[in-house]
């Protein structure tokens, strides 16, 4: 049976995202979710803040550049990698999550498909599920946040880490993921998920080619009809390597531009590493585009 209508009012989440203790306001300009990977072999930072004193230092150091939210993963996801074991993935993101919960007031993000690890995350503190499954690759991970009313974020990938490179293949990949994710929210509602707490994600860099992904982030305006929070998650990926023509090229810059042009499209989350530069880019972007609007009404 589906859901009332009424859950599917834009207007009912058109200011803000409400996770488990607080709603976070994204009227004024794009929400900024900080990346905290607590893995050896992230395809960014890998092994750069696996020890989890580096990691909490790293979360606080986000927060101070300007961090709204901040997502701790203990799994890499990249192409190709491989699963960790549920014990392994909670003894590297625990020891963060329960830190950094104790000293700030930024809500905190888990990166996880695992319920057993998302559980442990909530009752240390966490408000948002972030699943790159859509919270299907776990049966006892949508029942969980149901149950704890923890803001969630569903992604779109077409096959697993291990395979969704390997050909990822669409007639129209708009339009097939704009209906993956209108039945994956309607799937979460029925559930008992309220409306106002999904974010979904076309999941750039999970299963598309470089095109794909370009043309994911020039239609994602296109993704704000089905009424919910949109977060995009572009940093540092292959596709701006392979636009730059250089695989080594540092994709700050790149990263950047990216946001901008999402955030003029009115993303609400966008998932970062380099939360300092996307804050000062987008606060001068929007100075600049006041000053214009002003200029033409006058």
């Amino acid at each position: 049976m589906m859901p009332p209508r009424e859950l599917f009012d834009a207007s009912s989440v058109a200011n803000g995202w409400t996770l488990r203790q607080q709603t976070l306001d994204y009227t004024g300009r794009p929400l900024l979710m900080g990346i905290i990977n607590v893995t050896p072999d992230s395809f960014s930072d890998g092994g750069k803040f696996w020890d989890a004193e580096a990691a909490i230092k790293h979360g606080l150091e986000l927060v101070r550049q300007g961090a709204d939210l901040l997502d701790i993963g203990g799994e890499s996801t990249r192409p190709n990698s491989q699963p960790v074991e549920t014990a392994e993935e909670l003894k590297r993101v625990l020891p963060v999550v329960q830190a950094l919960a104790a000293q700030t007031d930024v809500p905190l993000s888990i990166d996880t498909s695992k319920a057993a690890v998302a559980e442990a995350a909530l009752a240390a503190g966490v408000q948002v599920i972030n699943d790159v499954t859509g919270l299907e690759g776990d049966p006892g991970m949508l029942p969980l946040a149901v149950e704890s009313g923890a803001g969630v974020c569903a992604m779109h990938m077409q096959g697993t880490p291990q395979t969704m490179q390997d050909t990822p293949q669409y007639e129209d990949v708009v339009q097939e993921i704009y209906d993956y994710l209108q039945q994956r929210r309607d799937q979460l509602a029925e559930a008992g998920v309220r409306l106002k707490r999904i974010c979904l994600d076309v999941g750039i860099g999970f299963g598309k080619t470089h095109q794909h992904n370009l043309t994911l982030l020039a239609n994602a305006s296109r993704f704000h009809e089905l009424g919910c929070p949109l977060m995009v998650g572009h940093s540092r990926k292959g596709f701006i390597a392979h636009l730059l023509g250089d695989k080594q090229a540092d994709r700050t810059a790149g990263s950047v531009g990216v946001a901008l042009a999402v955030g003029s499209q009115h993303v609400q989350v966008l998932r970062v590493h380099d939360v300092a530069a996307v804050r000062e880019a987008w606060l001068l972007f929007e100075a600049t585009r006041n000053i214009q609007s002003n200029q033409s009404t006058q």
